[in-house]
């Protein structure tokens, strides 16, 4: 088993996706451990910590990577199965912006009236106990609510020599915000550039559908990623599976444009996967599928199309590519 092992110090941390250099080159099969710093770069560490205050735009929401995958190319898949996610600290942060999240006036929805406050909250992260710790701030209320780790933002190097910014999701994935990627997941990203260059960043202890203040319980992650190259397997839009779901998404603007492209992608990819006439694969879909939300606060919105398995036969995507990597993860679990 070949494991690598890489943590970024704060100058190698990356703010696009793509027009930045490979911090290493990995082969298929590797088993990847990273650290991830959380979306303000480990700078907001109190209430009285005002990210526009401690933070300097635009490097916010920063990713660990990009990683060159060996003989990765254009029009190939990489596979990126989430072997465990776990909090790097005992404490995790979340925020109100003025000018951003659901339910406040941002740039895009201009509005007369005065901007929300600029308020932080902190997080007790009891990974022992399974539970992340509320607090109001402007009351006395704490309530504990299940700890669930995801990322929120994984992608690679855009297409036609494009850089973006890491708070943007498009087809090259980015801060899509799903609470979707979590452990035990394959994520499946297309290949736009020689190697992938593929980033991982932006984790949450967890998030509740939408985002909708604009923040998660944003938290540092020690994650372990497990790599593998699908050749000749193109991935139109990011896509995951778990042991019982395919899951395709899309990211746009207006909200239902999001959301039909991740329910356009699961239905081709059903009916490709399953040999359906694409109406029949609609049908399928529309009755046996889910929509969670990823983000409605982004500068793309994010929607999930996803559909069980045992709906389609559980057929073998990506040349079972997520049945290998979860052996191969459960295989690096027993050796630690």
């Amino acid at each position: 088993m070949n494991v690598v092992s890489y943590r970024p110090r704060p100058e190698e941390l990356s703010y696009t996706f793509g027009g930045r250099p490979a911090v290493g080159r990995i082969t298929p099969g590797t088993v990847l451990e990273i650290y991830t710093e959380d979306c303000f770069g480990g700078r907001v560490r109190g209430p009285e910590d005002l990210p526009s205050q401690v933070c300097e735009f635009p490097y916010l929401n920063p990713v660990t990577g990009p990683f060159h995958v060996e003989g990765a190319e254009p029009g190939d898949t990489i596979a990126l199965h989430f072997v465990s996610i776990e909090p790097a600290r005992d404490w995790a942060v979340s925020t109100t912006f003025p000018h951003f999240g659901a339910l406040t006036t941002t740039h895009t929805t201009a509005m007369l009236h005065p901007p929300l406050d600029e308020v932080v909250w902190m997080y007790d992260v009891d990974v022992e106990k399974g539970v992340v710790r509320y607090h109001a701030r402007r009351g006395d209320f704490s309530v504990e609510m299940p700890l669930d780790p995801m990322h929120g933002t994984v992608g690679v190097a855009p297409a036609a020599f494009e850089s973006r910014m890491t708070i943007t999701p498009d087809a090259h994935g980015g801060n899509m915000d799903t609470p979707e990627l979590r452990a035990g997941v394959t994520l499946y990203l297309g290949v736009n550039v020689e190697g992938g260059l593929f980033s991982v960043g932006d984790g949450h202890c967890r998030q509740g559908h939408g985002e909708v203040c604009g923040t998660a319980v944003e938290a540092a992650m020690n994650t372990v990623v497990a790599v593998e190259l699908v050749k000749g397997v193109a991935t139109p839009w990011p896509r995951l599976e778990d042991d019982d779901h395919l899951m395709a998404t899309g990211s746009a603007r207006p909200l239902e444009d999001a959301y039909r492209i991740s329910q356009h992608d699961l239905v081709t990819w059903t009916a490709s996967l399953t040999g359906l006439d694409t109406l029949d694969a609609y049908q399928l879909v529309s009755q046996g599928g889910e929509a969670p939300v990823g983000n409605v606060v982004d500068t793309n919105y994010t929607m999930v199309a996803k559909l069980p398995k045992a709906y389609l036969g559980r057929p073998e995507a990506y040349e079972s590519a997520h049945a290998r990597l979860r052996s191969l993860g459960e295989r690096y679990l027993s050796s630690r």
